[in-house]
């Protein structure tokens, strides 16, 4: 498991972007009621972070053309966007979010 950040540090219906040297790919963590979600924050049609769109419910939205995914399960609403992103699993401890290494490793694997 990766250590991302104290779960403190997430705001419920805010989007937290974690890019750093030790992670492969840029990662989004959205809390959402108690639960939280991890993707890859690029999204899958075009390069944009998807940080920089907008939240509805389960839902984040593209800032560049408007296709929207499911945080539970990746997969676009409409086109432009065709193939899903890629979420990961999480894990809080001791009040400490978690993301699952080999998840994030296939993100960095399918992005080359």
């Amino acid at each position: 498991m990766i250590q991302l950040c104290p779960i403190a540090d997430l705001t419920p219906g805010v989007v937290t972007r974690i890019a750093r040297p030790d992670l492969p790919v840029p990662l989004a963590l959205v809390k959402v009621s108690e639960r939280v979600f991890c993707i890859d924050d690029t999204c899958s049609h075009e390069t944009a972070a998807l940080s920089d769109g907008w939240l509805d419910g389960y839902e984040i939205e593209c800032p560049l053309h408007e296709s929207r995914f499911d945080l539970r399960t990746g997969k676009p609403d409409c086109p432009p966007a065709r193939r899903p992103i890629r979420t990961h699993v999480v894990q809080v401890v001791d009040g400490v979010v978690y993301v699952d290494e080999t998840s994030v490793a296939l993100s960095a694997e399918t992005a080359l």
